[in-house]
């Protein structure tokens, strides 16, 4: 299930350093995706994101029209909270790296480029992307039926190679079924552990339970004990 390519977005307004930085960009990954501003930078990854293909690293701009560089990583972590960047900037101001502090931020570059640094920086960048990705272990992966996986690593559900895109409720009730399994679960915990509230009304945790149900319908693995709660039976995990 591991996929090796690498990806990369690049979004760089100045169209000199754009042609530079994806010419070395490419010798390095195996992919790279290129946006001219913030705004097309952050509709190129939520058009990735809804046809289900990641990108192991942005480099990004900070000022560029349209939609700046930190604009467009908020449109970005609200999406995939754990994703890694390189700034590329033609300074470094203080305020920007601030507010970067706290994201997954992997470098910074000053333009004029220094392809040296540069290169040592992106080969750098490419080792923890594919020490990421060999970090998966066996045991991290369950296999839920012939169709559906789950990755502990990054709590997602994968219909073979394909991600399940579940919202943060549906998430949390799949969270609570993988970290039960074989035994059934009450309503009254989903409630406490999904809501933080037993009071939820019954109707709020169906609809959910039902929009789960809907997106594994093609192996449904989740079966409902009527009157007590739902199950995944122990029999489907290894």
């Amino acid at each position: 299930m591991q996929n090796m390519n690498t990806r990369v977005l690049l979004v760089e307004d100045e169209q000199l350093a754009r042609k530079t930085l994806s010419f070395y960009l490419n010798t390095i990954f195996d992919e790279v995706v290129v946006a001219c501003d913030g705004e097309e930078g952050s509709n190129k990854f939520k058009e990735n994101y809804t046809l289900n293909k990641s990108f192991d690293l942005v480099l990004t701009d900070i000022k560029m029209p349209n939609k700046n560089g930190i604009e467009m990583i908020d449109d970005i972590l609200s999406l995939v909270p754990n994703q890694r960047f390189i700034i590329v900037s033609a300074h470094k101001n203080e305020d920007d790296l601030l507010k970067l502090i706290n994201l997954r931020v992997l470098g910074y570059f000053v333009k004029p480029l220094n392809i040296d640094n540069m290169m040592q920086m992106l080969e750098k960048a490419k080792s923890e992307v594919l020490a990421d990705k060999n970090e998966t272990k066996e045991d991290d992966l369950i296999t839920i039926n012939k169709t559906y996986t789950y990755n502990k690593i990054n709590a997602k559900l994968y219909n073979q190679e394909k991600i399940v895109k579940l919202s943060k409720k549906e998430s949390d009730i799949l969270t609570v079924l993988i970290d039960n399994f074989g035994e059934v679960v009450s309503v009254e915990t989903f409630k406490k552990l999904v809501w933080n509230d037993i009071n939820t009304n019954d109707s709020a945790f169906r609809t959910v339970m039902k929009r789960l149900k809907d997106k594994v319908k093609d192996d449904d693995f989740i079966v409902s004990h009527k009157g007590y709660g739902y199950i995944i039976e122990k029999p489907f995990i290894k």
